[in-house]
């Protein structure tokens, strides 16, 4: 049985930006939403800042940008 991502349902990535992207969707679900959600950039933020602005353009592959994100709100020095 796969594990899904709590915050799947209500997650603004897939139900607004890939609604039109549905087999680009299914991939990145597959990968980041599927199983183990560690690596998902978009989990790993919202789990320490919550709905922030930056959300909004973040895919969940872009893990460079995580530590872009949190230092500018002085988690990660």
């Amino acid at each position: 049985m796969e594990k899904k991502c709590e915050k799947l349902e209500g997650c603004p990535f897939f139900n607004v930006k890939m609604k039109n992207m549905p087999a680009t969707a299914a991939g990145y679900k597959r990968k980041f939403c599927l199983g183990d959600n560690s690596t998902c950039a978009r989990f790993i933020v919202s789990e320490k800042l919550g709905p922030i602005e930056e959300l909004k353009s973040l895919f969940p592959n872009q893990q460079d940008r995580v530590k872009q994100i949190l230092e500018k709100y002085s988690l990660v020095k």
